[in-house]
């Protein structure tokens, strides 16, 4: 299936070989080049980083470089969900994206739940006290979905083409292990430590690398000087950031709306509580579901506990990956038409990005 973007054969391949696994060292585009020259692929250092730079230049990406997992940095975040009247839509979605620590915000699908936003704070007892506020100002109920449990985060985007892994895959949604290039056995060897707290040092890492690196021969050692810290700093804490989960992935980010993805279905589910840790790990399975969360049932009004969000370009393809979700729970349980439903987007009210200034503030200390 082709996408609605205009890509060369030589920037196809760059999309899909480094949505992760970006090295970290000090010149990462060579070793990065070369490892797409041995699946194939005719490029230089060089050409692979004047090809981000062009790609990000005309947003077919969002930025290149570390994918920061905020719930590992400090702070909160949860997903709410209320109901906003057909005749008070507008007032009532102004009021809350009004408040600061709303950071996205779309419209869905729904009944009565139309309005959908995630709430980002560095404190966590701060969310009860934002929803407050908001059922004061608008007169509308909040739900609030908090993650019980992360079976999945991992929003990767492939298009048609070289390193897309679909000469491993028969389906039409390509392997996430077979796609792309890896390359994190590169860069210093660090060990993991299980500190939850960030120094000074680290946040303020964080802060300079959460929206991207530069697209320079050396970002890391740009991003050193930046910061006033030494080089091999840097890679030794970005590296071992990777393999704590502070940082998810590195490498590009792409604009899954420039690649076609336009359609963004959320899948929500009514597993039976005791199948739940059965059934996460089989539909995170899947290669094109991108998020996948337990979340609480409001009694009377949500009846699911089971969220998965797919995204596809048609809404055939859509419609077709949403079906194997459904096949895949129904290998558990026995799936009624009451037990799912699929909340499409309609339009994004608010996107803003989390605040990660105030969370990694709030939990940095020095040690």
């Amino acid at each position: 299936m082709n996408t609605d973007v205009d890509l060369s054969e030589r920037e196809r391949a760059v999309v899909n070989a480094f949505q992760g696994g970006f090295p970290v060292v000090e010149r990462p585009f060579e070793p990065a080049a070369a490892a797409m020259r041995e699946r194939g692929v005719d490029i230089d250092a060089a050409e692979l980083l004047e090809t981000i730079r062009d790609l990000d230049e005309r947003s077919v990406l969002s930025r290149f470089g570390p994918l920061v997992n905020a719930q590992e940095i400090g702070g909160a975040a949860t997903l709410v969900a209320m109901h906003a009247p057909e005749d008070r839509f507008d007032e009532v979605v102004d009021a809350v994206n009004a408040h600061r620590e709303v950071a996205h915000n779309y419209e869905r699908e729904h009944p009565h739940l139309n309005v959908w936003f995630v709430v980002s704070v560095a404190e966590e007892e701060r969310v009860e006290e934002v929803l407050a506020e908001i059922e004061d100002e608008t007169g509308q109920e909040t739900y609030n979905l908090p993650k019980e449990q992360e079976f999945r985060v991992e929003a990767k985007f492939y298009v048609d083409g070289p390193l897309d892994g679909s000469e491993n895959d028969s389906s039409d949604a390509p392997d996430d292990a077979a796609a792309g290039v890896d390359c994190t056995d590169l860069g210093p060897d660090v060990t993991p430590t299980d500190e939850s707290t960030l120094t000074p040092a680290e946040r303020d890492l964080i802060l300079e690398i959460q929206d991207g690196l530069p697209l320079t021969e050396t970002p890391y050692a740009d991003v050193a000087a930046a910061i006033d810290q030494d080089l091999e700093w840097v890679l030794e804490t970005i590296k071992r950031f990777e393999q704590e989960g502070k940082i998810r992935r590195i490498g590009v980010v792409p604009n899954h709306y420039a690649l076609g993805y336009t359609e963004n279905g959320m899948t929500v589910w009514n597993v039976p509580d005791d199948l739940v840790s059965e059934v996460g790990p089989e539909v995170a399975g899947l290669s094109f579901v991108t998020h996948c969360y337990r979340r609480p049932r409001h009694e009377g009004v949500w009846p699911y506990n089971f969220f998965a969000m797919t995204h596809g370009r048609s809404e055939e393809e859509s419609q077709r990956r949403i079906e194997q979700v459904r096949e895949t729970m129904a290998a558990h349980w026995d799936v009624g038409d009451d037990d799912w439903d699929s909340l499409f987007s309609t339009q994004i009210l608010k996107k803003t990005g989390i605040r990660m200034a105030e969370r990694a503030e709030a939990n940095t200390e020095s040690r």
